[in-house]
């Protein structure tokens, strides 16, 4: 699993790193089931502390795309790739509100309204 990080971006790169991974399960490079790389080994290779890869993987375990368990490390968990084809989809439905100039609470309200 090949993750980057922008070094100049301004969002954490815990952010980042989940945000690499979630790339990779919506596009299917990491399957449910897969084991993600050891926290320590991401880090070694990233060049970042490892509590930053462990924040990351602990965001992708609360938003249910991974499993964390002692021993076997982080899984991809089984809805994992519907979990991030959802994602995608609604960042597409904000550029598409924020395009006809909705503001992020409308836009909120109108999916709250048709859940």
């Amino acid at each position: 699993m090949l993750l980057r990080l922008g070094p100049d971006s301004a969002e954490p790169l815990f952010i980042q790193v989940a945000a690499a991974v979630r790339a990779q399960i919506a596009n299917g490079e990491a399957r449910p089931g897969d084991r993600l790389p050891a926290a320590r080994d991401v880090a070694s290779g990233l060049g970042v502390n490892v509590h930053t890869v462990l924040h990351a993987y602990q965001m992708l375990r609360d938003e249910g795309l991974v499993d964390l368990r002692r021993g076997r490390g982080a899984v991809v968990t089984d809805g994992a790739h519907a979990v991030a084809q959802l994602e995608q989809d609604i960042a597409e439905l904000g550029r598409r509100a924020a395009a006809l100039g909705m503001s992020p609470a409308t836009a909120a309200g109108l999916l709250r309204a048709s859940m």
